[in-house]
């Protein structure tokens, strides 16, 4: 019964900047983590950057500097602000979250759907 979705990917030029958010909703005791993780065609998929319930925030080294992560518990969002984007930024990126459903429950974690991102040259 936990959804997390995402939205805001699309198409931009390189250099140019896009913000991500995904939403978590249904039967949520508590939310731990959250991050974004990205998938290129071929190639693994790879962490982004992370965040924990008190805002500490943990990146790649390939987007430091550039994409910022953050989050919302009151609305139970996380985001990324991706800036000074690049061609290699082309990936379809998933959210996920690490949560308990209810008090009884071991924290698991969530997976979005994936937004795709794509950056033109």
């Amino acid at each position: 019964q936990v959804q997390l979705v995402e939205s805001g990917g699309g198409l931009v030029q390189a250099g140019g900047s896009l913000r991500l958010s995904c939403v978590v909703s249904g039967s949520i005791f508590s939310i731990s983590g959250m991050g974004w993780f990205r998938q290129a065609p071929g190639k693994q998929r790879e962490l982004v950057a992370t965040i924990t319930s008190i805002g500490s925030t943990n990146y790649a080294d390939s987007v430091k500097g550039r994409f910022t992560i953050s989050r919302d518990n009151a609305k139970k969002t996380v985001y990324l602000q991706m800036s000074s984007l690049k061609p290699e930024d082309t990936a379809v990126y998933y959210c996920n979250s690490d949560l308990r459903s209810d008090k009884y429950s071991t924290t698991a974690r969530y997976w979005g759907q994936g937004t795709q991102v794509t950056v033109s040259s």
